[in-house]
This record gives structure tokens, sequence and C-alpha cells, in this order.
């Protein structure tokens, strides 16, 4: 076994040897340097900050700030720097912040409509354009935002101001979940059992064969954030000197059985009815819990519950309705 090396934690920011993480490599070098907003999407765990960290080690603010702000919900509480409703009293104070450098916005997909229109009054004065008079003061900073929501599908639903929407995705970086590029699960693995069997001194020296195997076989909804967890907690468990299938916690594996694609077995339905449907199917498979369904569909539990709220008021007890209510029935039944 060659020796364990130290694995810097920018090294798994976009890690991967297939053809997604090279071209999603190649966007980055190409944006880094001149970028001034950008919009990143992606599942959760795709790895969307470590993404804007690389943008803006490579941007001419490199030597600048980072300022990372997680929009969250009053109710989710939190002790690290975040954003609610209320704490978005002064955007222009962050804009001081992170002058020089970069202004992160994780989950912008939530921000509340009031700050969203204080912030777009921040980057018209960014660029001068408010009124269309020259800006008193010019401010030299990136954005980023990132989301796990279509910001695009908010706007034209009212629910994100399109102009803010706009000018925040002049560039937009979409990330893959793991799903599809398991061509890249066995390097990300490797990267990562050597990072825990150094981090916790443990004298493990390989990753057995079934135990890879069965790290490929899984979904990974939960995606690299998933994967690095299941490592940790295996490494951290194992004693011997192999990882083997038996370490590993209960994955659950893809099914490979040919099964008809979406277009046979809807045929010519509508958009919305083939969403609904595979909401449902989603919700099904996670026992109608709705924070997890949402986490798994990459939309936030607010607008999952304004879609399934959207569809009642439009015809009263639909299936989608019906199916929810057996859902529930299902889940206490159990």
């Amino acid at each position: 076994m060659p020796p364990l090396r130290a694995i810097a934690s920018d090294e798994l920011e976009m890690a991967g040897v297939g053809p997604a993480m090279t071209r999603l490599r190649m966007q980055v070098q190409r944006i880094g340097p001149h970028f001034r907003t950008v919009v990143i999407s992606g599942e959760a765990g795709t790895g969307k900050e470590l993404v804007a960290r690389a943008l803006h080690r490579r941007s001419p603010g490199a030597a600048g700030p980072f300022v990372h702000y997680r929009i969250r919900k009053p109710s989710e509480g939190g002790s690290d720097r975040s954003m609610t409703a209320a704490s978005f009293a002064d955007i222009d104070s962050m804009v001081t912040m992170a002058q020089g450098g970069t202004l992160f916005f994780d989950r912008m997909g939530e921000m509340p409509l009031q700050a969203q229109t204080q912030l777009l009054r921040a980057l018209r004065r960014q660029d001068g354009s408010q009124n269309g008079l020259a800006a008193s003061r010019k401010v030299d900073l990136r954005m980023i935002a990132s989301t796990r929501e279509d910001l695009k599908v908010l706007a034209s639903a009212g629910q994100f101001l399109q102009e803010l929407y706009q000018r925040l995705a002049m560039v937009e970086i979409a990330l893959p979940p793991l799903r599809e590029r398991r061509e890249d699960i066995p390097y990300l693995a490797m990267l990562l059992f050597d990072r825990f069997v150094l981090q916790f001194e443990k004298d493990v020296r390989q990753v057995g064969e079934s135990a890879m195997k069965r790290l490929e076989a899984h979904l990974w909804p939960g995606n690299v954030r998933e994967l690095e967890s299941v490592l940790r907690q295996s490494i951290l468990q194992c004693e011997g000197t192999v990882l083997e299938a038996d370490d590993l916690p209960q994955l659950e594996e893809t099914n490979n059985k040919e099964e008809p694609t979406m277009v046979d077995a809807l045929g010519t339905a509508r958009l919305q009815d083939v969403v609904e449907q595979h909401v449902l199917r989603v919700l099904k498979s996670c026992a109608g819990n709705k924070l997890r369904a949402a986490e798994i569909l990459g939309i936030s539990r607010s607008t999952l519950y304004r879609m399934l709220e959207a569809r009642a008021y439009a015809d009263g007890a639909t299936t989608l309705s019906r199916s929810l209510r057996e859902v529930k029935e299902e889940r206490y039944t159990r």
C-alpha cells in the first residue's frame, strides 16, 4: 500500500475523473478571474460552498474576505452567522464586510422578499444604475448565491424578484448529483479514505472489494456529503486492516432491473402530472417525511408545501391529495 498523504480541503471541492467534473473545473478556471455575480445550483451535499470558495480563490479578490451568510428560518436556530427576515435589516453592512472580496449567500431560494429588495438595491448601487445616476460609492466585491431550488422558476412564480435573479444569474453553474457521476465514486472514496485514516490514526490499509461494490451501488441521495459521513463513521469503527462491506452502515442499492422509462410509463402526460407523480414517489420512499423528501428533490420544505397546496386548491381532492393521505395512513399503521 502506498504511503498515505494529507488531503487538502480544496482537493475535494471538484474532485472526480468523469466528464462532468472535468467540465466543472474548466468552467471555474475560466469564470474565476472575471465574474461579478454567480448562481450555483445543486442538491444538498453536492459541494456548492466548496465551488464558491474555489471561485473566490481564483478571483481578483482572493486576498480579500470570503463572507458566508447562510439564509435560515428563525425556527432553525443555529449559532453560525445566518440571516433571517429580521436580521436582514442592513444589507449594506454585509456588503461593507465583504469589500474587496466575495459575499456568498447560501440557500438563496429561501431569502425573504423584503431582504431580496434590499439586496437588489445594493446591487443597483454597485453598478451605479439606480435612477440612472452614477453611484455615490462604488463597491468592489463579487457575489455568489447557492440554491437547491430553480431561481428562474421561483422568479416566474413571483416568489423571487425577477430583476434580482437576472442580476445574480449572469453566470450559472449547475452541480450534478453523485448518482449522475458514478464513475467518480471510487476516486472520491479513496480520497476520503486517506483523509480519515490519517485523521483517526487507524491501521486500516485498504478498502475491500465488497465495500467498494456497495459504495458504487448506493443511491447517494445526500451526495458527496453523505459519502463523507459514511466513510468517516465506517473507518472510525473499523477494527481490521481492511474496510469491508460489513463495516459500512446499511445502504440502499440501486435497482439494476430494466424498468420502463418515464416517457413509456406516462406517455403524453402533462408536465404538471409528471412532476406530481415524481413528488409522490419520493414522498412514499420517505414514508411521508416531507423534510427528507424536499432534500432529495433539491427544494426547500416550504416550496414542497407550496406545490402541494397549489395543487390542492386547483382542483380539490386530486389524486395527489388522496395519495398523500394514503402515505400518511401507511406511515402511522406501520
